[in-house]
């Protein structure tokens, strides 16, 4: 009998799927494709059997599968943003023959939303920041009823062309007024925000919960970590992160992936409020996150757990190591913010060096290009910075 021939596609090829690529080829996964929308780090990895360049939109990912599927039987998915999410959720009835889909196609576009995890949160007792859905210009005036300081974000990701900020601290309502121009001109194109509290602490409160749970409802297994800074700011992206956490974090983040039927790689991602002592949701992450390989460096193999669960193997228990003694570091990142950060020195020296196992996002003696590649981003992206606060920018 024929044997099947099966490949593990990664959408994008940043930090999060150059990760997954990893992961895939050290636990002996063959056949590893790469479909982006532009050359990023991980198409230059040795790692991989296949690039191809494809448009970001469910037209241009459909004729990829499409293609790809007249080279194999099967191919496991693995994406790594929401748009990702979006366009597979879209050609799902297209797909799920022949694909294994990494989420729950009743609720993936629902679940997306941070209004609706919070609800779940409400619902279910897990501690979230107390917060207002911004529609309209409207109901922004009624945000001053709120304490300040506040975070505003989008409800959930959108797409970089639509070029909505991330989030943005407003300190109080001088500052709401000065940005509340920015604010309605994307509130009249239709993006809707959340508004939050201000939780106190800096980006050493940060914590996660990371599960791959089957379609039948099983969690297969799971690791919990902290962030050890972010980037650009505390409230950017992962720099370096570590294998410690808490219980009730793990605790959490079981509860909103079962009670919200969650399927796949998921991150609820919670910030500890020392007022009450409480871990209070942030977001969740529907994906691959950038930091994930932390877990695999304390024992946990959750790409290779997606891919035992899609074709069909037993999947092994996996126990983590907790006891805080590895890093995982994006120098990209350190270095900048050793540069830019006031005050950072303490934090570069106990993220690189403060540790008994020491991992780095990019460098990989036997995959040079992808950590050459990114140096070269770094040297333009610090060249650009300079040149802005040379300008007073």
């Amino acid at each position: 009998m024929k044997e099947k021939k099966i490949f593990a596609l990664v959408l994008g090829g940043y930090v999060n799927g150059y990760s997954i690529i990893k992961e895939l080829f050290e636990m002996g996964v063959q056949n590893i494709i790469l479909f982006d929308d532009h050359r990023s780090l991980g198409s230059f990895s040795n790692k991989i059997d296949r690039f191809e360049r494809i448009k970001n939109d469910p037209d241009g990912l459909k004729s990829a599968i499409l293609n790809l599927r007249k080279d194999c039987d099967y191919i496991v998915v693995y994406p790594t943003n929401d748009l990702h999410l979006e366009n597979l959720s879209a050609l799902h009835s297209e797909l799920v023959d022949f694909c294994h889909l990494p989420f729950n196609q009743k609720n993936i576009i629902s679940s997306l939303d941070k209004n609706v995890q919070y609800s779940y949160c409400e619902k279910h007792n897990v501690p979230y920041p107390k917060t207002k859905y911004i529609t309209s210009t409207e109901e922004l005036d009624l945000i001053e009823d709120l304490l300040f300081p506040l975070i505003m974000k989008p409800s959930k990701r959108y797409p970089l062309s639509v070029g909505v900020f991330r989030n943005i601290l407003i300190k109080d309502v001088k500052d709401l007024n000065r940005q509340k121009d920015l604010i309605n001109s994307f509130l009249n194109k239709g993006i809707v925000f959340i508004v939050s509290e201000y939780i106190p602490g800096d980006d050493v409160n940060i914590y996660a919960y990371v599960g791959y749970r089957s379609d039948n409802g099983k969690i297969l297994n799971e690791w919990i970590g902290k962030k050890l800074t972010q980037h650009p700011d505390n409230f950017g992206v992962f720099s370096s992160a570590s294998n410690t956490s808490s219980d009730i974090v793990r605790e959490q983040g079981r509860k909103l992936m079962e009670v919200m039927d969650l399927q796949g790689i998921c991150e609820p991602e919670f910030k500890y409020d020392p007022r009450d002592e409480k871990f209070k949701l942030m977001e969740i992450n529907l994906r691959s996150m950038m930091w994930h390989r932390l877990g695999n460096a304390s024992g946990v193999h959750l790409q290779y757990t997606q891919y035992l669960d899609a074709i069909g193997e037993q999947v092994k228990k996996e126990k983590q190591n907790l006891n805080g003694d590895t890093h995982f570091v994006y120098m990209k990142h350190e270095i900048s913010n050793i540069i830019f950060r006031r005050k950072y020195w303490k934090h570069f020296k106990e993220n690189v060096f403060g540790a008994k196992h020491r991992y780095f996002a990019i460098y990989d003696k036997e995959d040079l290009k992808p950590f050459f590649y990114d140096f070269i981003g770094l040297s333009k992206a610090l060249i650009r910075r300079c040149q802005r606060v040379l300008k007073g920018n």
